[in-house]
Formats: C-alpha cells, sequence, structure tokens
C-alpha cells in the first residue's frame, strides 16, 4: 500500500479519544505601562483565544486528518469546556462523551502573551488551573454509558493520559475487554504512568519517557533499542512507537523487528507543542484503516513534521500530508 493510498483510507474512520481534555487559552495584550504597584508590565487587553490541548488536540487532530472522531472526557461547566466543544463540534466530532462537572474546572493553561508595536510578542507568565479531586462516581457512570454506546461503532481508541485521572481503573477495564474481544485496536500516550496501560496494543512515548519508564539514562542507540523491547515486553504490547525529536522515530514490534523512521525534513522548528498529539492521531486513524505499523508510523513521522513547524498547539490536515507524498 502506498502513503497515498493509506492517507485515503484514513478518510472517514471511526475513532474514540478519550482522556483528559485541556483548554489552551492565550490572552494577549499591547504593553501599555509599568505598573505604579510593583515592577510589572500593564497590558491592555487585545484579544483571547482558546485552543483544544491534551486529549482534545488528539481529537481536533484526528478530525482534521479525515476521521469520524468520537470523544470522551470530564470537563467543567464554564468557559473552557463551551471553547473546546465549540472548536471539536465545529470539525464534526461527537462530543456527547463530555462530561460536565459543575464542581470542578475545565483543566485549562492560560498563557499571558506581550508585545508592542516596537517588540515580538511573546509569552510571560502561563496560569494553570485544574482540580485534583477524583471523577465523582456519577461522572464515571455517565462516561461509562457512553462508552457502551460508541465502543460498537468504533475501529480504534486512543487513550490519553496527561495524569489528570479522567481514565479510570473501571474506565479502562472496560475498554480494553472490549477491545480485545472485537480486535479493536488501541493506543496509549500517557506522559507519567505508562505501566497502568499495560497489555495495550499499541504504545506511545518520546525518548525521554522511555527513559522514565525504564529507571535509567539511554546515551546511545544500543541502549535506546534495548530499553524499547524491555518497555514493549513488560507492556505485552503489540507495538512501541518511541519519538526521537530530530532522531525521528523507532517501532519496535512483538515479533521484533525494529524499525527506524528518519526525520526527512529538518528544516527550522518552530514550536514542538501537540506534536505528539499529532503522531497519536495520525497512527490510530491507519490502524482502524488497516494500515501496516510501520506505515502507519510513517505517516505519522510526517504529520508531527509538519505541526512542529507551526507555532503553538496546531493541527494537520489530510491534504498536508498528503502533499508530502506527492
Amino acid at each position: 500500500m502506498s502513503p497515498l493510498e493509506a492517507i485515503d483510507r484514513m478518510a472517514g474512520q471511526p475513532v474514540l479519544v478519550i482522556g483528559d481534555m485541556i483548554a489552551d487559552i492565550y490572552l494577549y495584550g499591547n504593553i501599555s505601562r509599568i505598573s505604579r504597584e510593583a515592577p510589572v508590565l500593564v497590558l491592555e487587553q487585545s484579544h483571547e483565544r482558546v485552543v483544544a490541548g491534551g486529549a482534545a488536540n488528539v481529537i481536533n487532530n484526528a478530525a482534521t486528518l479525515g476521521g469520524k472522531v468520537f470523544a470522551a472526557g470530564l470537563v467543567g461547566d464554564d468557559s473552557g469546556a463551551d471553547g473546546l466543544v465549540e472548536i471539536l463540534s465545529g470539525r464534526g466530532v461527537d462530543v456527547r462523551g463530555f462530561v460536565r462537572d459543575a464542581g470542578r474546572p475545565t483543566i485549562s493553561k492560560t498563557r499571558i502573551v506581550a508585545g508592542g508595536r516596537t517588540t515580538v510578542s511573546q509569552q510571560i507568565v502561563r496560569v494553570d488551573k485544574e482540580s485534583r479531586e477524583p471523577m465523582p462516581p456519577d461522572c464515571e457512570r455517565q462516561l461509562e454509558a457512553y462508552l457502551s454506546q460508541v465502543l460498537p461503532k468504533v475501529k480504534g481508541v486512543v487513550l490519553s493520559d496527561y495524569g489528570s485521572g479522567t481514565i479510570t481503573d473501571g474506565l479502562l477495564a472496560q475498554i480494553f475487554s472490549y477491545c480485545r474481544e472485537h480486535g479493536i485496536p488501541t493506543i496509549v500516550d500517557s506522559r507519567y504512568d505508562i505501566f497502568r496501560f499495560k497489555t495495550v496494543d499499541y504504545i506511545k512515548q518520546n525518548d525521554a519517557e522511555l527513559a522514565a519508564a525504564v529507571g535509567r539514562q539511554l546515551e546511545t542507540e544500543e541502549e535506546l533499542v534495548e530499553a524499547g523491547r524491555e518497555l514493549l515486553a513488560r507492556m505485552e504490547a503489540k507495538g512501541a512507537l518511541i519519538t526521537r525529536g530530530e532522531d525521528g522515530m523507532t517501532l519496535f514490534q512483538k515479533d521484533g523487528s525494529v524499525a527506524h523512521i528518519p526525520v526527512t525534513d529538518k528544516s527550522e522548528v518552530y514550536d514542538v507543542s501537540g506534536a505528539g498529539d499529532t503522531c497519536v492521531a495520525t497512527v490510530i486513524l491507519g490502524l482502524a484503516a488497516g494500515v501496516e505499523p510501520v506505515l502507519a508510523s510513517r505517516l505519522s513521522n510526517e504529520a508531527s513534521g509538519i505541526a512542529v513547524r507551526k507555532m503553538g498547539t496546531a493541527v494537520v490536515s489530510a491534504d498536508e500530508l498528503r502533499s508530502k507524498f506527492r
């Protein structure tokens, strides 16, 4: 199968993304003066922008790449949740799996960006907002009910874990049980506790996360290969895709094969924010379409390369990905 054929097959594939939804909020202001109260800038706010972050960025990318996406996660009953719903529903995403909890805020990362007519705009501070309370039982029951309705409709599942507790043990067991029984591929991207997801089909980690998982520094190619194989065995997975920055990606498979996928375009990298989300979205659409894992990984490598050359948390379209292979 050629890359272009694979991209065409990815169109319309139904996938579920469940995880920690984050509203990336950007507040832009023009520098007015120095405050009399403290030696800080006073900004006159010019505009505000909400961007889908965390698992919501995976969803956004899967949608722009042509997938039919079902979204499940816990959000607050606030403007952050409203912003995510507006963005994702505008992409055709099924957001009925967004369970709202009025007792908590939507996870948000508010970046205040300052600039002026003669200065370059730059981020001066970030304010994070998140509840550390466990998911209420009634919210978990609502997510369980949504999963029961949606899992029979999908051909792939992404577990996007940013450490905020959306993917509970109960929900994880429900997903794994159904997907194993019906042969639906699953992939996890977990920043903090990868071993919670043992027996997932595919793992996506970056090289630093891999080093943390195996508990040692990985300074050579041989050490990375050994660690990748160790992670794959301990997770009892079919494949592990390790992203390596300018060194591309390496895919480890259960049959013992190791595929190194180099970066094809080393032009200037503007921002790596969200590139891992683009990677996971591409891989799951490929797997859902029956694309071989090595080719799905190659497509994700190219998609991620497009994303890092855009400012901020960005999405990649199917047409942009096709252009890399024409």
